[in-house]
């Protein structure tokens, strides 16, 4: 199958290879663009502990000092297995979704309302964890330690290569991205070519987005289990 993947590369790399060992064709389409936010380190001694929502919070984050004991709350497994690289050891998934991580957090016996949580996330986020978690009587302070901005263009080559070879699969991991590659796909007259596309979204939100676009063959599957629900 021909497979087009729009999450950037250092994010897709372990899946693509695992894809192209099974013979499926790839097509990488990154969709945004993350930068840092240039933030200056952090003082993690501040925080009773660090909630990521992706793994480029992570890959972002700048600390005053090291502090690989402090308790990080993370969305999903890919999530946790970055913070774990990152040398953490005290670390709890939520499974994948973000209303999972809040019940997490809300139930969880290794924290303190006194205490100050760091909610590290992007610019442009589809859930207000930090207000949700404020309502239950916590102290939530909301860093942004990195931005992302829309792709506009495609090159050449790739536009050729869908063109050749239309994707019999899409796989789609935020709204934002998903704004992206529908703009695109209507820049460069795309669309046609994409009709009998299946779009597996990461979520209903994002799903939704395509929906109203007016794309058909739409699904959602959980972070993780790209290559199970390919194989159905």
């Amino acid at each position: 199958m021909n497979i087009l993947i729009t999450r950037p590369l250092i994010d897709t790399e372990d899946l693509m290879s695992k894809l192209f060992s099974l013979g499926h064709k790839i097509i990488h389409v990154p969709t945004l663009k993350i930068s840092s936010a240039g933030l200056k380190p952090i003082n993690p001694e501040k925080y009773n502990a660090f909630i990521f929502t992706s793994a480029n919070a992570i890959r972002n984050l700048k600390l005053s000092r090291k502090d690989n004991k402090k308790l990080c709350f993370c969305v999903g497994a890919i999530t946790e297995k970055i913070v774990r690289q990152q040398g953490y050891n005290n670390t709890i998934s939520a499974g994948g979704t973000v209303n999972a991580l809040k019940n997490i957090i809300i139930n969880s016996d290794n924290l303190d309302k006194k205490k100050i949580l760091a909610y590290v996330c992007g610019d442009n986020i589809t859930s207000n964890l930090d207000q949700e978690l404020l309502k239950e009587g916590f102290q939530v302070e909301k860093i942004i330690n990195y931005t992302s901005k829309k792709i506009e263009d495609m090159n050449e080559e790739t536009n050729k290569l869908i063109m050749s070879h239309p994707p019999d699969i899409i796989l789609v991991y935020s709204i934002r991205s998903a704004e992206s590659f529908i703009e695109l796909t209507k820049k460069y007259s795309l669309n046609g070519l994409m009709t009998g596309s299946r779009v597996m979204c990461i979520s209903e939100k994002v799903l939704n987005v395509f929906k109203e676009a007016g794309w058909k063959k739409l699904e959602t599957f959980e972070a993780g289990d790209e290559l199970i629900k390919i194989g159905n």
